[in-house]
C-alpha cells in the first residue's frame, strides 16, 4: 500500500518544519516525514537560541527575507502562544581590516535599516558585559535578538498540525524517486507517494542528491556555555547578541544568558565532515578551550565555570549563500540546503519559499542570488 499526498517533506527541522506548514496552509495534503526527533539535536536547529538580526553583513540581499522572517516569527507566535522571538539589540564589531562593519552598513543602507556606529569604548561603556579592544568598531542596531529555536520547530510543527498536516517522527528514508506523476518515497516503515518532493535534509542533502556532493558540504561546530563572573551583565536586558570578525581566526558569535545557565558562545571556526553520521559528537578539551580563550578575549567578566558544550553540524554551500530551488533535471523536487551557519532566522521565510516554488513552480521573493544551479 502507497499513501498518496500532495506534498511531502523530507526533513522536519528548522526549515523543514516552516515548509510543512506553509504548504498545508494553503490547504495542499502534506506529510513531513523525519529522521530524529521533533525537535532533535542531530543537526543545526537546536541549542536553546539562534541570532535574529536585520543587519546582514553576509549581503543585502538577505535584508528583504529576514524583514519578512520577522513578520512570520511573529505570526507564528499569535498562532501558537510560544514566546519565540525576544529583542536584545545587536552588536557587530570587529577591526577595521575585517571589513565586519562595512559589510554590516553597505547591507543596512541598502535597506534603510537604521543603525549607530560606535566606537569600542562606548560599546563596553554601554554594555559592560563587553571588552572590546580599543581598535574594534561597532555597528549597533536596536531590532536584533534571538530565537528560542527548538520552540520555533515546535510552533511549526503544532501550526502544520492545526493546518491538516501528517508529521511522522523517527521514520527514515532510504531511498526517493521521480516519476511520471510526481514522487514515491519509500522508508523504514513505509511507501508514500506525491506530486511535489520537498528536501530540507541539511548535512544529509549531498546522501539524497548526489549531485550537490561539493557543494552542499558538513561541517562540525560547537556551542558552549559559561557561567558569568557578573551574571548581572549578561541578561537580555544589557548584553545584546553579537558578531565579531577579528580577520585572523574568524571570531564568533552569542548571546545573553537564556533558558539554561551560562551565557552562551559559539566560535566561527568549523571542521569539514566526510559522513555526518560519523561527526564526533562529543566536545572535546580542545573544544572548550578555543571557546573560553574567545570569552576571556572578549567578555572576560563571563570567563567563570563551564556550564556546557554541545555540537552541531551546519552545511556549508560552495559560495557560503543559500542553495533554494529546483536542481537540474528534477521536475518534482524542490530543494532547501547550504544554510552556511546562519540560516535558522530566516526559517519561516525560506519555508514560504520553498512552498511557493513546489506549489506554484515561482516565488514573489526575489532568490536569484541563492539559486541552487548557479554553482
Amino acid at each position: 500500500m502507497t499513501d498518496r499526498y500532495d506534498a511531502i517533506v523530507i526533513g522536519v527541522g528548522g526549515v523543514g518544519s516552516a515548509a510543512t506548514y506553509h504548504l498545508a496552509d494553503r490547504g495542499l495534503d502534506v506529510l513531513g516525514l523525519e529522521r530524529y526527533d521533533i525537535p532533535h539535536s542531530r543537526a543545526s536547529s537546536h541549542g536553546s537560541t539562534r541570532i535574529v538580526r536585520r543587519v546582514q553583513h553576509e549581503g543585502p540581499e538577505y535584508v528583504p527575507l529576514v524583514e519578512r522572517a520577522y513578520d512570520l516569527w511573529r505570526d507564528l507566535e499569535d498562532h501558537t502562544g510560544r514566546d519565540l522571538l525576544h529583542v536584545t539589540g545587536s552588536v557587530h564589531a570587529g577591526p577595521p581590516a575585517s571589513g565586519v562593519v562595512e559589510d554590516s552598513r553597505a547591507a543596512c543602507d541598502a535597506h534603510d535599516v537604521p543603525y549607530e556606529l560606535l566606537p569600542a569604548g562606548d560599546v563596553n561603556e554601554r554594555y559592560p558585559g563587553y571588552d572590546l579592544p580599543e581598535e574594534y568598531r561597532a555597528l549597533y542596531q536596536a531590532d536584533g535578538g534571538f530565537l528560542a529555536c527548538e520552540q520555533g520547530t515546535i510552533a511549526h510543527v503544532e501550526a502544520a498540525h492545526d493546518a491538516g498536516a501528517t508529521v511522522r517522527a523517527r521514520e527514515e528514508v532510504l531511498e526517493w524517486s521521480e516519476t511520471g506523476d510526481g514522487v514515491r518515497v519509500r522508508t523504514d516503515k513505509g511507501r508514500y507517494a506525491a506530486d511535489e518532493l520537498v528536501l530540507t535534509v541539511g548535512p544529509w542533502t549531498r546522501e539524497l542528491v548526489p549531485e550537490l556532493d561539493g557543494e552542499a558540504e558538513p561541517v562540525r561546530a560547537v556551542m558552549a556555555w559559561f557561567q558569568p563572573e557578573r551574571p548581572e551583565w549578561f541578561t537580555p536586558e544589557r548584553f545584546p547578541v553579537f558578531v565579531v570578525r577579528d580577520g585572523e581566526d574568524g571570531g564568533g558569535y552569542g548571546f545573553p544568558r537564556y533558558d539554561v545557565p551560562g551565557f552562551k558562545i559559539g566560535a566561527s571556526h568549523s571542521d569539514p565532515l566526510e559522513d555526518p553520521d560519523e561527526m564526533e559528537r562529543e566536545p572535546t578539551r580542545a573544544d572548550e578551550e578555543l571557546h573560553r580563550e574567545l570569552v576571556e578575549r572578549y567578555f572576560p567578566a563571563g570567563a567563570g565555570p563551564t556550564m556546557g558544550l554541545t555540537t552541531c553540524m551546519w552545511t556549508m554551500s560552495d559560495d557560503e549563500h543559500f542553495l533554494l530551488g529546483r536542481p537540474d533535471g528534477h521536475d518534482s523536487v524542490t530543494l532547501g540546503a547550504g544554510f552556511s551557519g546562519h540560516g535558522f532566522k530566516f526559517a519561516p521565510v525560506t519555508g514560504e519559499v520553498l512552498a511557493d516554488l513546489a506549489a506554484d513552480g515561482e516565488t514573489t521573493h526575489d532568490i536569484a542570488i541563492f539559486d541552487v544551479n548557479r554553482l
